[in-house]
Formats: structure tokens, sequence, C-alpha cells
């Protein structure tokens, strides 16, 4: 079997950043000298990753990871890489949380030496869901895990978000504040609809993603309830498990104050996304694990905090998702790997899904193990 090609995610020659890293590092730990660079199979599409260890007398060896901003002259998918925020993310959860966030150790805000902003942080040894192929596809390490083992990992990674949303004070989170007028939520979504106006900046519109935006504000929460500090790109591809728990708890760049059920929408929404592309291609995935059911009834155990108005925030996931996608999509485009179709909406991966969940016949779908639609 196969799934489309997968998007180029850089325009940088990794060689070259090894050796301006190098002089770099050297004006900051003195004698240092950066070896063994890899970019990681799994570099995302955002801030681009570099692995390195540093040779040092004090100390003799240390493995670290590289964030470093994309290039905005490479058809970035989202308009701001904010390095600082990031960096000051992770070092807040870090010290007012016990989730096991990387230390993060140097930032560089001037983009002179690697052509952009970025931060270091110590590297985490363990293995990573992955994206491409995804972890629901028959061969990897979680698909070939027992029930009782993906059960484990599920339970730990559900806790991730508990913690979170109970231990980081919001009001120490005051720099991820969204600008605009109105609530949290109202702010986050506003938000969302500044993404989507700069993706189709000079490209096709999207019927399938305004009829989400409408449908949303007709599900609006009656109560959207206390917001907290929200990961963001809640999902368990953004986390490092050492056998089946998590050590290390990446990607911060798009946390931001929401209601929970923001981050909750989003990792439930995220797994049936893989599981649905699973499904049709003809495998039969991971139908028990992620479940939303599932995952509502045990953050409610850990926080006493119901999960509430499910469907929206689902829907919001769903919808957010199908923003990335486009412009992804429209960035292969740029680089001439797809064609831009006549409808631009089958560019989204999960069209069919978003669709059925705009028009309310989704419905009982999220209470099934997953089967093909």
């Amino acid at each position: 079997m196969s799934t489309a090609p997968r998007p180029r995610t850089t325009t940088r020659d990794p060689e070259e950043l090894a050796r301006r890293l190098t002089a770099w590092l050297g004006t900051r730990l003195p004698g240092a000298e950066v070896v063994d660079v890899t970019v990681p199979e799994s570099n995302g599409m955002s801030s681009e990753t570099l692995l390195f260890a540093v040779e040092h007398p004090e100390p003799p060896l240390r493995d670290c990871a590289l964030r470093l901003a994309a290039d905005p002259a490479a058809y970035s998918v989202f308009p701001v890489y904010d390095m600082v925020r990031q960096y000051r993310t992770m070092r807040l959860v870090g010290e007012r949380s016990d989730l096991p966030v990387p230390r993060v150790l140097w930032l560089e805000e001037d983009p002179g030496p690697l052509g952009a902003p970025f931060f270091v942080m110590e590297r985490v040894a363990g293995r990573v869901p992955p994206d491409v192929m995804p972890y629901t596809y028959e061969g990897n390490w979680l698909h070939a895990a027992s029930d009782r083992e993906r059960e484990h990992l599920e339970a730990a990674s559900i806790g991730l978000l508990a913690r979170l949303h109970d231990q980081v004070p919001l009001k120490e989170a005051h720099f991820l504040t969204l600008p605009g007028e109105g609530s949290p939520l109202r702010r986050h979504v506003t938000a969302q609809r500044a993404y989507y106006a700069w993706v189709i900046d000079g490209q096709s519109r999207s019927p399938l993603i305004e009829s989400a935006f409408d449908r949303l504000e007709a599900l609006w929460p009656r109560d959207e309830g206390e917001a907290v500090l929200n990961w963001g790109d809640a999902r368990i591809g953004n986390v490092i498990y050492d056998g089946f728990d998590p050590v290390a708890v990446l990607d911060w760049e798009m946390a931001a104050p929401a209601p929970r059920e923001v981050d909750l929408g989003w990792t439930v929404y995220l797994h049936r996304f893989f599981q649905d592309l699973t499904v049709g291609f003809g495998q039969p995935g991971l139908p028990g694990f992620l479940r939303r059911d599932r995952v509502e009834a045990r953050y409610a155990r850990l926080t006493g905090h119901t999960p509430r108005d499910m469907d929206f925030y689902t829907l919001y996931a769903a919808l957010r998702h199908a923003i990335v996608m486009l412009r992804i999509a429209y960035r292969q485009a740029h680089f001439g790997e797809v064609t831009v179709p006549p409808d631009p909406d089958t560019l989204i991966l999960h069209h069919d899904s978003l669709r059925a969940m705009v028009q309310g016949s989704y419905g009982s779908y999220w209470d099934e193990p997953g089967v093909a639609r």
C-alpha cells in the first residue's frame, strides 16, 4: 500500500547548519564541538529539529536537540514562529509541573547565526509513535504492542493533560494570551480565522472550512468554563516514550489559554484522523485506542472535571487540522509536488469526516470502535 508522498520539510542544508552551529556554540561554551549531527525522519513542517551531541571537557558529552524557526522564504506552514514563546513555555511547564519537559539550555533570538531564531534543549532518548506511516498501521511498535501496553500508554498520556491543566498557574502564562477581544475560547477561534485568511491569501477558498466555522458558531458552548494552559498540539506523536511511559513532552508552539476541552478534542480527533486513514487503506488500525468516551471518562476521574460540549471541540479540532492540511497542500503545490484540483476541499485528507461533522451525521461514530465510512 502507499500514501501520498511525504512533503518536503526543509530547504536548509544540514551540513551547513552543523558548521554554523559549531561556530555559535563556541561563543556559549568555549572549546565545545558539535558532533553526530542528524535530522530526524520525523522532522515536522513547522519548526525544524536538529539532533546533535556536544563534546566538551565539562560535561564530556551532552545529547541535544535544536528547534529552529522555519525559513519564511520556504512557504512556511505557519505565519509566525515565535521561538522565545516556545522556550518560555517549556521553561514554565518544566518549573511549575511534574510533566517530563526537556530541559531548555540556550535561546538565540538573533537570526544571524543560523538564519532564524532557535533554542537548544537536552535530548531525551526513547521512541515516538510515528506519523508516517501512522502508528495505527501494521508494522510499528505501538501497533504491535499488547492491548494492556497500549492501555498503559493511553492512561499515562491522558494523565499528562490532567497534570498540565491542574498544575500550571494560568496567571504565570500571561505571555501566551492571544490577541483580540472576548473570552480565551473566542480569542482562540479568532486566531484560527486569521490563520485561515492567511492560508487562502492568493489561493482558492475552502467552502468546507468556511461551513465548519459556521457550524462551530451554532454549537458554541453556553458555558465555556475556566481557561487553563493548553499544550496546543496535544497528541501522542509529540511524546517520547520509554517503553510505554512518557519521558518527554514536545512541541509547545501552539500552547495558549483555552478551556480544557480544546486539548482533549485535539487528542481525540488527531488519533481518529490516523485511524480513519488506516481503515480507508483496508487495515483495522487500533479501533479500541484513544476512544472519545474512554478519554473523557479517564480525564474526569483524574481531574474531577467532566468534559462537556465535546461535539463542538472535536469539530474544532478537525477544523483546525483542515486549515493546516490545506496550507501543507498549497505548500506542496508551490514545490511542484501536487497539482491543485478544481475543488480545493479535496486537498483536505479528512474532508469526508469533516463534512459529516458539519452536517451532524458523524454522531454515534465517536462511540464506535472505528469502521470505514
